[in-house]
């Protein structure tokens, strides 16, 4: 893991992550890419294809891409609901507490941003009307993974938001199913219904429907490049939530953090993905040594051992400046998705951090709880954008309606106004729109 002490650099080096990964695709991905299509494509191309051929063709592509990448000759592309709470008594209790005891911190948590939220309102003929989304598409990662964790963390926010249904996709696992962890999580958070399914065809069919899965108002969830990008492309035929790139944390540590924390928490951001950020921003040059020998003997011991050596070498950062102002100015350069503070007095640093999807304040508040059961979502702004958009919640799932109900007088008012307006932009119907009314008010005036 580099260490730099020079701000400078260190700014340059935030800044190129900014960039995000290689875009290029490994050989891999483009092997694999050919071997579906039969011809070597990019990205792009492999996803506007397999967005066409769910367009064109609905369920019968769906079937075709499960068997041409999943490998998947037979089944059926919806999970009924009885497998849902099926589920719940498959896996271990201990499993099913847990995920209840997250489910019930997240509920609570979103109940109390919606007290929070935009409220409908009626002042002077002027208005507004908030309404949920009728419904909403989450796409869940899986197949070699599971991550009931992301099935709680989006749909509790759009159930607490009043959304009427909420649809999960999620690719199937070898075998053609889901994973019953998942399953049981969707059963908790009440998922209306679950198909199995991934990839840019499953973005496909939530953006266009098909004749087994309806077509969705809005697409939330994290996903690899496919489907980042097939949400990139459906944009404006269905709203997104975000565009999600790389996980990533920056811990601002002084000298009277534990260095094992400090480097176990590393630790986990790291081993995510071999793309994943994770950075150390201190003002202690003896912390940061510490932490070093710490990473040294800890990495050792993760079954993730080749996932956790590409990503600190490629994106990984020990950063040693000479206050922690100049570390939280560094920070909110990044906009990182998350952001711990472990400092004495961390509470007082609090207002000169400005970009962050999640703060994480004190030695106790480690950004893997916020992972699980803290009880914001863990849906959060990536790649600098934590500078203009903020976490996932009951916002997100909901919609404002402008209302304008004007009195006689109250129009008269605004009429020449808006005349002179539409005169200087060059609308001539839109003056004579407002024109007529005018005489129409001057010929009632005059009446009486």
């Amino acid at each position: 893991m580099r260490v730099l002490t020079d701000l400078s650099e260190s700014r340059d080096f935030l800044k190129r992550l900014h960039a995000g990964p290689d875009k290029s695709l490994s050989p891999k991905v483009a092997a694999g890419i050919e071997k579906v299509f039969g011809e070597p494509l990019s990205l792009s191309d492999a996803v506007a294809r397999i967005l066409h051929d769910v367009r064109s063709k609905g369920d019968a592509a769906l079937f075709d891409y499960l068997r041409r990448i999943d490998g998947l000759s037979s089944g059926s592309l919806e999970v009924p609901q009885a497998a849902l709470t099926d589920a719940l008594s498959q896996i271990p209790d201990s499993v099913a507490e847990s995920l209840r005891f997250a489910a019930g911190r997240i509920e609570e948590y979103q109940a109390e941003l919606s007290r929070h939220t935009i409220r409908d309102f009626s002042s002077n003929g002027l208005g507004q009307r908030v309404t949920a989304l009728d419904r909403v598409g989450l796409y869940v990662p899986g197949g070699t993974a599971v991550y009931p964790s992301t099935v709680l963390m989006t749909a509790i926010p759009a159930r607490v938001a009043g959304v009427r249904e909420i649809i999960l996709v999620t690719p199937p696992r070898p075998d053609g199913s889901i994973a019953p962890v998942v399953l049981a999580a969707a059963a908790i958070a009440g998922v209306d219904r679950v198909f199995a399914i991934g990839g840019a065809q499953a973005i496909a069919a939530l953006a266009y429907g098909t004749e087994t899965i309806p077509a969705v108002d809005k697409v939330f969830g994290p996903g690899n490049i496919f489907v980042q990008t097939a949400k990139r492309m459906v944009f404006g035929i269905v709203g997104v939530d975000t565009i999600q790139g790389p996980t990533e944390a920056v811990t601002i540590a002084d000298e009277h953090v534990s260095p094992a924390w400090c480097a176990a928490d590393i630790l986990a951001q790291a081993e995510h993905d071999p793309d994943s950020v994770s950075i150390l921003i201190t003002d202690s040059p003896s912390l940061a040594d510490r932490v070093q020998t710490q990473l040294s003997d800890l990495r050792q011991r993760s079954d993730r051992l080749d996932i956790l050596t590409r990503s600190m070498d490629a994106n990984g950062a020990i950063i040693v400046t000479d206050t922690i102002e100049q570390a939280i100015d560094l920070a909110n350069l990044y906009a990182p998705e998350h952001l711990c503070l472990m400092v004495n007095n961390a509470d007082s640093y609090i207002d000169l951090v400005r970009n962050a999807g999640a703060l994480f304040i004190g030695d106790h508040s480690p950004h893997v709880l916020g992972d699980y059961v803290a009880g914001p979502s863990h849906a959060l702004p990536t790649a600098g954008a934590a500078r203009y958009s903020s976490a996932l919640g009951v916002n997100d799932f909901l919609k404002s309606t402008s209302i304008i109900s004007l009195s006689e007088e109250d129009s008269a008012a605004l009429l020449p106004h808006g005349i002179e307006i539409a005169r200087q932009e060059g609308f001539d119907s839109h003056a004579r729109s407002l024109e007529v009314r005018t005489a129409q008010h001057s010929l009632g005036r005059s009446r009486d």
